[in-house]
């Protein structure tokens, strides 16, 4: 007999009832997947990033603290995706044993692993809160010219590199002054106020045009309309349309996974809430109707 996975999200405890129908652990040729969060007040986005610290919090040093919203759905992504893993991680076992289990996960951890670099870092260095820099902000551990700079026209976004080989590039003499690594992260703040002013200067383009050819980490900012023209966006055939049960279709991006060497499109789209309870409902009715039988023969 095939193995089955079966999920459910709620707050804790709400797997209880599944499990009274034969989802659960006890029933252990099947895998559940229990997505709760162990908070007691209502679920909402922002309240679950502000509690678990996921806003970026501009800590600077000549700053007052500033916390901006991530703007994107962070802890339902990351929480879901560790689901699949635990699921797909116990439906292999029980490929291989015959065992299998009940997947638990929740916001709350999903959203602290999602930061584990910084609170690893934290539980470490002696309990110290990250420090981000007051000029072009990016990573909190990371050294100048590490940010995204204004240029004359459009965006540029710089990674690491040797600030001395940096300012010899952009023709900007005052960055030779900083000769030793050391001080692209102590004074990062001072390197990347002049990286800024000097990259006002000219265009993106321009200055893209001199850092890609001698191998610097360094990408223009592309706005929405811009990613979609651009021919890396085109090539990966990113877009597909869907519609639902009642005519009405949307354009929206397919499973970024390939299998084979193909890509993955569905013109279906999402059901509408509660839309295949009955059928679902009366498939495990009869499926578990038939394992009775089967226990008993």
């Amino acid at each position: 007999m095939g193995a089955r996975a079966s999920f459910q999200g709620g707050m804790p405890g709400r797997l209880d009832s599944a499990q009274q129908d034969g989802l659960g652990e006890a029933e252990t040729d099947r895998c559940a997947g229990e997505c709760a969060d162990h908070m007691s007040e209502r679920v909402a986005q922002r309240v679950l990033e502000s509690v678990r610290g996921t806003p970026i919090k501009v800590d600077g040093d000549k700053t007052e603290n500033v916390t901006l919203s991530l703007g994107v759905a962070v802890a339902d992504l990351f929480t879901g995706a560790h689901l699949v893993q635990g699921i797909l991680a116990c439906l292999v076992r029980k490929g291989i044993t015959g065992k299998g289990g009940r997947v638990e996960v929740s916001l709350m951890e999903s959203i602290l692993d999602f930061q584990f670099e910084v609170l690893t870092t934290h539980l470490n260095d002696g309990g110290k809160l990250p420090r981000r820099s007051t000029a072009n902000n990016a990573h909190a551990y990371l050294g100048a010219p590490y940010g995204i700079y204004d240029t004359a026209h459009g965006s540029l976004a710089l990674a690491m590199g040797s600030i001395v080989r940096l300012g010899e590039l952009l023709e900007c003499p005052a960055l030779a002054f900083y000769s030793d690594p050391k001080s692209w992260f102590e004074q990062r703040d001072a390197i990347k106020q002049i990286l800024a002013e000097h990259l006002l200067t000219n265009s993106a383009a321009h200055w893209l045009s001199i850092l890609e050819p001698a191998d610097i980490w360094c990408a223009e900012v592309l706005n929405m309309q811009e990613v979609m023209q651009h021919e890396g966006f085109k090539v990966l055939d990113m877009v597909q349309e869907v519609s639902r049960i009642g005519g009405q279709t949307m354009r929206t991006l397919r499973c970024p996974i390939r299998i084979d060497g193909h890509v993955i499109k569905n013109s279906q789209g999402a059901p509408r809430l509660g839309a295949d309870t009955d059928a679902i409902r009366l498939d495990f009715a009869i499926k578990a109707h038939e394992e009775r039988q089967h226990d008993q023969t």
